[in-house]
């Protein structure tokens, strides 16, 4: 029996072989990184870090592919990672809202949630900042300014988790803003030009004018490196207490060979000089979370951002 299986063996490969079929390694052609969001942020220039090593290491053509489409939804990059073969050649790069906010606003692709993590990479330096004029210093200012007077917040999408945390940091403080807005990217010229008063946006938008704005807060548990006696959202009030990661994603079905190679690289491109002196350049935090533990924190961002939305709706 073990020599007629061999034969078999042996047999379908000469077919296959005559027939000029083979059976393909991953990758043989070219690998798109999604990223739901403008360039230029750290999510951006990292996923692009990692691009580049794949293709240095595999001989494939490998980009990353910016699909934009507003904070509050539709997530079309998400999209069309969750509708992309499951082959490891679409790959996303995901900030917290696609697995934790995604699912429950309504987007039929991502209900229920198609992906499964390959790995964190990233927390992102996200703070609440205003002008360096602005008559107040520090949330506590804040929240008694806008008492008696009009405060208008811009962020990236009211569903998003930085967005959420600001109104809840709000009500926390006793206070309320007059109106926000959504913008797809928060930078020196959007306090600049008067649109709106305060921001929630990362560190790496405004770094060029880091000297002329005034940071409020940061969003997460940890101070930032580059703002470091600005309180942590955590510190204002621990209910809100949720960090901001980026991590890569693919289609469940994905198989388990595809997803090892993918994480090789992105494991020595976040370890790489290149990514640690960004990092130290821009205040971003850098590690490797695995997948088992991304699912977990997935579970506990979940459970976080439901009592988040309980206090709003109070």
């Amino acid at each position: 029996m073990k020599f007629r299986s061999i034969a078999v063996s042996v047999l379908a490969a000469s077919v296959l072989s005559l027939s000029g079929v083979t059976i393909a390694e991953y990758p043989e052609k070219p690998v798109q990184f999604i990223v739901p969001w403008p360039p230029g942020d750290l999510e951006d220039v990292l996923t692009r870090m990692i691009a580049d090593d794949f293709q240095e290491a595999y001989g494939v053509p490998a980009a990353v592919v910016n699909k934009p489409g507003g904070g509050g939804g539709p997530f079309p990059g998400a999209i069309e990672v969750a509708n992309a073969p499951a082959d490891g050649y679409t790959i996303g790069s995901f900030i917290i809202a696609i697995p934790v906010v995604g699912p429950q606003i309504g987007i039929p692709e991502l209900n229920p949630n198609p992906f499964e993590p390959l790995g964190n990479f990233l927390t992102y330096p996200f703070v609440i900042a205003t002008a360096g004029d602005a008559p107040y210093d520090d949330i506590a200012g804040l929240a008694a300014y806008a008492k008696d007077n009009e405060v208008v917040l811009g962020h990236f999408g009211a569903p998003l988790v930085p967005t959420k945390v600001t109104f809840g940091l709000a009500k926390e403080m006793g206070f309320s803003f007059a109106a926000d807005a959504a913008f797809d990217a928060l930078d020196c010229n959007t306090l600049a030009s008067g649109d709106v008063d305060v921001i929630n946006t990362t560190l790496q938008q405004i770094r060029p004018c880091l000297d002329d704005v005034k940071v409020l807060a940061s969003v997460g548990s940890e101070r930032l490196s580059l703002t470091p006696d600005a309180p942590t959202v955590a510190e204002l009030a621990p209910a809100l207490d949720v960090s901001l990661w980026n991590g890569l994603f693919v289609h469940k079905d994905t198989p388990a060979d595809v997803r090892e190679k993918i994480i090789e690289i992105a494991q020595k491109t976040i370890a790489s000089d290149k990514a640690i002196e960004f990092a130290q350049e821009t205040g971003a935090q850098l590690y490797w979370q695995d997948a088992a533990a991304v699912t977990a924190q997935i579970e506990k961002d979940i459970d976080t951002m439901g009592a988040i939305d309980s206090m709003l709706e109070q």
